[in-house]
This record gives structure tokens, C-alpha cells and sequence, in this order.
């Protein structure tokens, strides 16, 4: 469980448990350290972590401060998933930015939950139109499950954890080299790579990489001249054949 401090990490966590585990106050800070938390009931074993509120780098003052950012930090680095949670009332600011691109450099699973959705004044397309929002900051990776919650209420905390345990599983997917070119070389041969310099960028062949996170290495003649536009029409084809929802993916071109 990540985000800035007082977005509702602690209570999220209590909420499941169905306890007051971990302390809640309005107080921004009041968790310090990482807590584990075993959870295993109705079909979920989960290791929860919850985590200090990550504020920008001018905020934090107190070596304690710096030692908890520093442990919620490693805790994303070790995890699997993360609850990327933010507060309804705020909207998806700038530091809640900054946490997810630390999440998505780290190529964990992500889920984000907009918490505190109860406060909201809601129209039919409110919850559409946030979530359009949040995927403009976040583009280019927008393939991102946006949950609205509310840990008061206990609205949609299983559908979290749902969520979760599937972004957990599609980031463990793995393709067999002959279904990824049965699917993706007719697509390559349809809109390949744009020429450079007058010269033909010809792919000869795709595989995924045995990693902790999806990669596809597509071996070709001339890698040098692939570039990024053209890595990103080839992770949205593969994203829209395969579930990867949530996952942070590589793309890579190497000479053959």
C-alpha cells in the first residue's frame, strides 16, 4: 500500500482485516515503518504491506521521516502488486505521479485506488471522466486498472484485492515463442518499422525472455533504426492480444 501521507493506506488494511491492526489518526505520518500484515481468508494469502506516506523530498525534514520514505521505498522494490491509492478529494497529483513512476520503474504490478470516493458528488460519467484524467498523467502506460473505493464504507476493498491477484498473475504470464509469432509477424509484415535513410528495418523473429516481468526481445537487422513510436505500436498490439493489465513491460530490438 503506497501514496502520499493520509490517503487512507492504514484504514484500507483495517478494513480488511476487519481490526484496527494498524493505526489510524488524522494525523499525515502517524505510520513510520513498513507493516506486514498476513491476509488469508475467502480464497486470498497475501503478504499486505503497509507503508508511510511518500511526500515530495523539500517536505521531508526529520531523520525519522527520511529512514520511513526510505523502508516504504524498499517495500515497493520487494513487492509484487502495489495499491497505488490516492485521495478522491485531491485528485491525481503531482507526487501521486512521481510514486507510480517509481512503481513503474521498478516494474511492479499496479492497481490504483481512488479512496475517500464516498466525499465525491457524483454525476452519471464522474467516476469515467476521473479516470480519463488519471490516465493522461500516467500515459504512456495507461493499461492500468482505477478502482473507486471507499475503506469507510468498505466499498469494492475485495474488488481490490481481486484485481490485485490478477495483475499478479498477468504479470507471471508467459507466451510460447511459436504462439507470439504466429500472432505478431503478420502484424510486423502488415505495418512494419518506417524506413531510415532509405534502408528496410525486416524482423525476423519474436520471443519472451524468462524474467520476473514481461519482456519481448524481437530480433531484426538493423535495431538501430527502430524507434520509440514504434516500440509503443508494438507493446500496445501485444497488450491488446494478451492480458498484461497493470504490468510494466519491456520492449526490446536486437540485431539478428
Amino acid at each position: 500500500m503506497v501514496g502520499r501521507p493520509n490517503v487512507g493506506k492504514s484504514s484500507f488494511i483495517n478494513a480488511l482485516l476487519g481490526n484496527e491492526r494498524n493505526i489510524v489518526t488524522p494525523v499525515a505520518g502517524t505510520t513510520r515503518d513498513s507493516i506486514f500484515t498476513r491476509y488469508n481468508a475467502f480464497g486470498f494469502d497475501f503478504l499486505l504491506v503497509d507503508t508511510a506516506g511518500l511526500r515530495k523530498k523539500t517536505r521531508v525534514t526529520e531523520n525519522l521521516e527520511f529512514y520511513s520514505v526510505m523502508r516504504s521505498i524498499r517495500a515497493i522494490e520487494s513487492s509484487d502488486v502495489c495499491f497505488l491509492i490516492i485521495d478522491a478529494t485531491l485528485g491525481f497529483e503531482g507526487q501521486d505521479q512521481n510514486i507510480f513512476g517509481l512503481i513503474q520503474k521498478n516494474h511492479k504490478g499496479l492497481v490504483i485506488l481512488v479512496n475517500k470516493w464516498d466525499l465525491v458528488e457524483r454525476e452519471t460519467n464522474t467516476a469515467r471522466d476521473y479516470e480519463a484524467i488519471i490516465k493522461k498523467a500516467i500515459a504512456p502506460f495507461t493499461d492500468v486498472p482505477v478502482i473507486f473505493t471507499s475503506v469507510i464504507n468498505k466499498q469494492r476493498i475485495h474488488k481490490a484485492l481481486e484485481t490485485a491477484t490478477q495483475v499478479f498473475q498477468n504479470r507471471q504470464r508467459r507466451i510460447p515463442t511459436h504462439k507470439l509469432n504466429e500472432a505478431l509477424l503478420p502484424i510486423f509484415q502488415h505495418t512494419p518499422p518506417p524506413m531510415y535513410k532509405g534502408k528496410e528495418v525486416k524482423i525476423k523473429y519474436v520471443t519472451m525472455l524468462k524474467t520476473v516481468y514481461p519482456t519481448f526481445v524481437i530480433f531484426c537487422n538493423l535495431p538501430q533504426y527502430v524507434k520509440e513510436p514504434y516500440m509503443r505500436f508494438v507493446e500496445n498490439r501485444i497488450r491488446e492480444m494478451y492480458d498484461f493489465s497493470g504490468v510494466p513491460m519491456e520492449v526490446y530490438f536486437r540485431k539478428k
